[in-house]
């Protein structure tokens, strides 16, 4: 039955397009093709033309002549003689238009026999100039070259010939040889329907080759396929007939998974199921991509299977499945991309230059293996989901691994062993007989199956074998089998794929952050605007999600989702791939009645793809519509006649317009409502809607990303020149987002640590946004790049800088130019002179860089010498010092490089220096196995004479990650250097002497230690006597530290807030002169105590790796054990005016009281004595410590005690209550107060809740 079809459709192809050699122009070599002219005439490539297009122009969709040239022959004109192969080949490609919509080209491309005399003549000319050049190099000392086999292989027609095979086969005589040259037919059509496409094409030129001629003209046939098949409607399938046979496709209806028509088999068998993962992974992370293979085809299936697996994501970048030779320049692109590059055969990726391999996973599609790259997170529960993909493989006798006997039984690849497979670790393949497709009935297959399943471990008895359909279906199924195949298997891959993202974001939109004003002022600060909750959301995730998630969440695909969603509040308003994914969110909703918010790693599997796949079977086997079959056209008797063998030039007048009667080809319909049609009819595949809300995703998106595409036309210098601009325009603008958000979110987090407001970034979140930072460091450097050198750009410019630095250091000093800072330069610091600050120096971070052993790469090395001056604070000043060589920039540069745009290089340094505005640890927190030189100064007090100090003094200093043991400190010095491995952010030091000879008191100031690759310098503030008889008669002491921040020289003061400061001040007034202390009422004690709570509450709800010092909240300035020697200080009778008496005595004569009242019997009930019983046993462990602490000290270390094991409201009851209290306290003392008494209890009983863990240093000696 034939249709009509409601006007809303379209049509199915929009031209019919026929490339190949003008005749009229003659030979015109391709320089933009980069072919050398060592190559033999044969072997080089030549100008095509679009000869001939039909219509001439469509208004919904412009002819672009220059794009559709390039992309049907991308390598120009080939020719061959008798002698050589001359397979039809088939390749599809995509022009991406301004706007982010698509256009898909389907090309054949075959050989016709050349019957231009002058063209043969020409090429017989080229032959005799080539074979004189090849005789001189002959007659010159020979090169060695690799002796090749005789057989022209496929490969080996691009390869550039040895000289043994030149005169046989790479010769051409005019009269002996016949000569062929390539031309291509091609459909360009608003849809992907490959197959269709492919069987259209391929019976044409059946057509044309076949000794019978065809049934109709080829004019009939194509004047079918552009103006009477229209597109299936969305749900249906649609049958029309070729020269040969019908043609038969189908698109999926608004409910289900986009269209799709690749062979994700072809996929699998050519990479491998881990390595596709690893593509999969790297192309969700918007990492720079490169295919590789001599197969158009292949680089497009591989392009379009990867980003059609990412349902629900969509690729932002630039998306060039074929590179067009007189594109390459484009690889320079700093900015994610997804490109395909031809190989000419020539299987050597090391001759291949690519300007930027820092953050590039370059997949070798002909060999089978991929370079990722480094630090690379794995995809959440990557093995479950590869054990379910593979159950899908090998339902269809596909093997997991990849499978050298490549799909379509293309060419060998040469020189490609199983055995070197195996051998080959970057494969990712193991060794393993390939299966054999479809054979499973057979029992050799069923044995190989069970070796495979051992060692890929899937289990057999899920797997159900699919039942070969044509024994059972053969009376449903419209089209062939292997089609019906690949749709099955198709289907069931992405609906695996699709699973685990709406698994993975299943409550997405309970995070999504609703803009509260209107769209339009949204739109103006879209840039300013988070769209998304990402720290709550990551806080939900199970940890080994994380690495992954949280660099995904900074994706521009994630941030356009996000957005869409917002835009569309109703289903109406939602986008195809929103609709669909949202709907599939809800069922799973409904089906986990699980709290929602309890994330597990459980892994689930896809429910659903058997009704995907019964609704691709339903309409395969009933056709919905079917188009009017080709008829005789209105053509004048004698036209339409061609020689066989040669493609004709079809008759325009009668290809240039369609039916009028058509009814669902209104052509007097107004041009934009067409345009509309177009993308409506877009939507479902390229998921684009109306006008307006495209303008705005594009606007809101538009971060330097909008080149989804290089214009493809011949390039002026001025056109590179623009485009180079952009990408200049582009990273500066990335540059200010990324600063922008760094900043924040670590200032939000010091906020947090001040009190104000929440905490909002992890430590996997930070290690993400550092890693992108040094990403785009790498982008920028290798941006206009002279010569690679190496994988890192920035690494490489580093080396040369240090080598033309130290041979400058070579010649007699002070000739360098004026622009370079001198390393002499010292920045000043506030730490006193104790100890001067280190030098800034460019070359000695990079020696500290090369000095670490486990960076093995330069791209690692890179990373960590970032990470590095950004722990110093020093990036911005490094970077600007660098390029301050100007002659070096020079020569390693193009002009139109980013790092020569001066202007955009001065924004870009000032950006970078807002990094200095706050603190980060990124150097110290990720190196933490690697040996750190550390400098300790005692700082003795000025006032009373250190000079006459006779005893020997010892510090111990510890650190978040460890600690190092006790170190003698020489007596007339009082500094030391030693090396140990990175003790992380500096905690405490225990420091005391060993109280020998005759004047053992000392009165120390602080100590300082500083690190001596970072560069941190930490105070240890003291300000107390060590010697016995003396202040509270300690030998030792703890000290807790902070961090000091350099002043740099004349810049304005930008420096964090401290942290905690040191046990100073406040404690100095209350315990050495008990008269003139400060008198705190109780009001503000009680204040103190509740801030000093607080903070070790607030410190475990953070997350585990960014929680600060505990120690700090414990001992630190205002911390637990100050607070609470306030509480005992109030009211403290003082007996006389000179001897000083501590809290310590206090607690000892209690001590004495209750064991003595243990002694007597006193009925009290069970309670009191276990608590008696643990005060006491803690008091006997601290007194006969062999530790020499002091009064002071042994306090410290019973509250420390007491807050570990939530003792500590325990004995404040009990005190309260003692008579001793009674004696050595005034009235007004708040420890008589027992309202006071009863709330500070009550607050002390929420540390209950926490396991507190202290630091070894703090409880050293005790046994407890």
């Amino acid at each position: 039955m034939s249709t009509g079809f409601s006007s809303s459709s379209c049509r199915f192809a929009d031209y019919f397009v026929v490339c190949g050699l003008d005749t009229e122009s003659g030979l015109e070599p391709d320089e933009l093709s980069g072919e050398n002219f060592e190559q033999s005439p044969l072997r080089r490539t030549f100008k095509s033309k679009v000869l001939a297009h039909y219509p001439d122009n469509v208004e919904w969709n412009p002819f672009d002549q220059d794009a559709v040239g390039m992309l049907c022959m991308p390598k120009g004109l080939s020719f061959r003689t008798q002698t050589d192969i001359r397979e039809p080949q088939f390749h599809s490609f995509i022009i991406t238009r301004e706007d982010g919509s698509r256009t898909y080209g389907f090309a054949l491309t075959f050989f016709e026999e050349v019957t231009s005399k002058q063209i043969c003549s020409a090429m017989q000319t080229l032959y005799h100039m080539h074979n004189a050049e090849q005789y001189d190099i002959l007659h010159t000392p020979p090169t060695p070259r690799s002796p090749e086999d005789h057989r022209p292989t496929p490969q080996q027609l691009h390869a550039a010939p040895s000289l043994s095979r030149l005169q046989r086969f790479n010769s051409y005589d005019i009269s002996r040889d016949t000569l062929y040259v390539s031309k291509c037919i091609c459909l360009i059509t608003p849809m992907a329907f490959a197959n269709a496409c492919r069987k259209v094409l391929e019976q044409l030129h059946q057509a044309v080759t076949s000794p019978q001629p065809p049934p109709l003209p080829l004019e009939s046939y194509v004047y079918n396929v552009l103006y009477e098949v229209p597109l299936p409607p969305a749900g249906r399938s649609l049958k029309f007939s070729g020269v040969y046979g019908p043609v038969l496709c189908q698109r999926p209806s608004t409910i289900e998974l986009p269209l799709f028509d690749f062979p994700l088999q072809e996929v699998f068998e050519l990479l491998g199921l881990e390595n596709v993962l690893q593509l999969f992974t790297c192309a969700l992370l918007e990492i720079q991509i490169l295919l590789y293979s001599q197969h158009y085809q292949r680089l497009m299936t591989v392009a379009e299977s990867i980003t059609a697996l990412m349902f629900p994501f969509q690729w932002q970048h630039v998306y060039v499945p074929i590179l067009p030779a007189s594109l390459l320049h484009f690889l320079d692109a700093p900015v994610p991309y997804l490109m395909g590059l031809h190989s000419n055969g020539q299987d050597d990726r090391t001759k291949l230059e690519l300007p930027q391999e820092a953050n590039l996973c370059f997949v070798d599609i002909d060999n089978h293996f991929i370079e990722l790259p480094e630090d690379l997170p794995q995809f959440p529960n990557k093995l479950e989901f590869i054990q379910e993909i593979s159950e899908v493989l090998l339902a269809f006798g596909l093997s997991p691994e990849a499978n050298p006997q490549c799909s379509e039984g293309q060419s060998k690849i040469r020189g490609f062993r199983s055995g070197d497979m195996s051998s080959d670790k970057r494969n990712g393949n193991l060794a393993g007989s390939p299966l054999n497709s479809y054979l499973l009935r057979e029992n050799q297959t069923i044995a190989r199956l069970q070796a495979l399943v051992k060692r890929t471990g899937v289990s057999l008895e899920k797997l159900d074998v699919k039942e070969d359909t044509s024994t059972n279906k053969d009376s449903k199924v419209q089209c062939d089998e292997d089609e019906m195949k690949m749709h099955q298997l198709n289907i069931r891959v992405r609906e695996v794929f699709a699973n685990r993202f709406t698994q993975m974001f299943s409550d997405y939109e309970v995070f999504v952050i609703q803009p509260s004003q209107d769209k339009e002022s949204w739109f103006s600060n879209r840039d300013q605007m988070q769209n998304f909750d990402k720290a709550s959301f990551l806080s939900d995730q199970p940890e080994p999600y994380l690495p992954f998630l949280s660099r995904f969440l900074e994706t521009q695909m994630f941030a356009s989702f996000i957005d869409s969603k917002i835009l569309c509040h109703d289903d109406e308003d939602k986008e195809h791939t929103l609709r669909v994914f949202d709907s599939r969110v809800d069922k799973i909703r409904m089906l986990n009645v699980r709290t929602p918010t309890l994330r597990t790693s459980m892994y689930q599997k896809c429910t659903n793809i058997d009704e995907a796949e019964k609704a691709i079977e339903m309409r395969l086997c009933k056709i919905d519509h079917t188009a009017l079959h080709p008829h005789l056209l209105d053509m004048k008797i004698g036209q339409g006649r061609y020689e066989p063998g040669f493609f004709p030039r079809l008759q325009s007048d009668v290809l240039s317009t369609g039916p009028t009667s058509n009814k669902w080809a209104k052509r007097s319909a107004p041009a934009q409502w067409r345009r509309r049609d177009r993308q409506k009819q877009h939507t479902e595949h390229l998921y684009l809607d109306n006008d307006q809300r495209e303008k705005y995703i594009q606007e809101a998106r538009n971060l330097g990303t909008t080149l989804r595409q290089p214009k493809l036309s011949n390039l002026s210098p001025s056109v590179i020149a623009q485009t180079n601009w952009k990408f200049v325009e582009g990273l500066l603008k990335e540059c200010r987002n990324k600063t922008k958000r760094m900043l924040v979110e670590k200032m939000g987090r010091e906020a947090v640590e001040l009190g104000h407001g929440e905490v909002s970034i992890t430590g996997v979140e930070e290690n993400t946004l550092i890693a992108s930072l040094c990403d785009l460091l790498e982008r920028i450097w290798s941006h206009g790049l002279q010569v690679k050198q190496g994988k890192s750009a920035l690494w490489s410019h580093l080396l040369h800088y240090q080598e033309s630095k130290e041979k400058r250091d070579a010649t007699p000093a002070g000739l360098g130019p004026p622009g370079i800072i001198h390393d002499t330069e010292r920045r000043k610091s506030d730490a006193g002179c104790a100890m001067p600050p280190l030098k800034v120096s460019l070359i000695q971070d990079m020696r500290h860089i090369q000095n670490i052993s486990e960076i093995k790469t330069d791209v690692g090395k890179a990373r960590a010498w970032v990470r590095l001056s950004m722990e110093k604070k020093l990036l911005s000043r490094h970077l600007k010092q660098l390029l301050s060589d100007h002659e070096l920039t020079k020569k390693l540069y193009k002009r139109y490089a980013f790092l020569r745009c001066d202007d955009e290089k001065e924004q870009f340094l000032y950006h970078l220096l807002s990094f200095n505005a706050v603190d980060y640890f990124c150097f110290t927190n990720v190196f933490t196995t690697i040996m750190i030189p550390y400098h300790v100064v005692i700082i003795p007090s000025k006032k009373l004479g250190g000079s006459m100090f006779t005893a020997n003094p010892w510090v111990c200093v510890s650190g978040e990650l460890a600690e190092t043991g006790v170190l003698q400190v020489p007596k007339n010095t009082l500094e030391i250097t030693f090396e140990c491995q990175n003790l992380g952010k500096l905690t405490t030091i225990q420091m005391g002497h060993d109280n020998s000879g005759l004047y053992a008191k000392w009165l120390v100031e602080c100590v300082m230690v500083r690190n001596g690759i970072t560069g941190h310098t930490y105070k240890f503030p003291c300000g107390r006597w060590l010697g016995k008889g003396v202040d509270d008669g300690s030998l030792e002491r703890i000290l807790v530290g902070e961090l000091v921040t350099n002043t740099e020289n004349e810049e304005r003061m930008c420096r964090t807030p401290p942290m905690q400061q040191s046990p100073g001040m406040m404690r100095r007034f209350v315990t050495i002169s008990p008269n003139s202390k400060p008198k705190l009422n109780t009001g503000q004690i009680q204040e103190g105590v509740g801030e000093a709570i607080n903070g070790i509450v607030k410190h475990f709800h953070k997350p585990e790796k960014e929680r600060g010092s505990l120690t700090l909240l414990l001992c630190g300035e205002y911390g637990l054990v100050w607070a609470l020697e306030q509480v005992f200080q109030h009211g403290f009778k003082s007996p006389r005016l000179f001897k000083n008496v501590f809290i310590w005595d206090f607690l000892e004569k209690s001590q004495v009281y209750f064991e003595s009242a243990e002694q007597s019997q006193m009925t009290q009930d069970e309670n009191w004595q276990m608590r008696v019983r643990h005060f006491c046993h803690f008091m006997r462990a601290i007194n006969s410590t062999p530790r020499n602490i002091g009064k002071d000290g042994k306090f410290q270390m019973l509250v420390c005690l007491g807050a570990r094991d939530h003792l500590l409201h325990h004995w404040i009851a009990l005190l309260a209550e003692c008579p001793i209290t009674a004696q050595m306290y005034e009235d007004t003392a708040l420890l008589k107060d027992h309202s006071l008494v009863n709330s500070l209890i009550r607050v002390l009983q929420t540390l209950q809740e926490f396991n507190i863990t202290l630091e070894a240093s703090l409880v050293k000696g005790i046994g407890i």
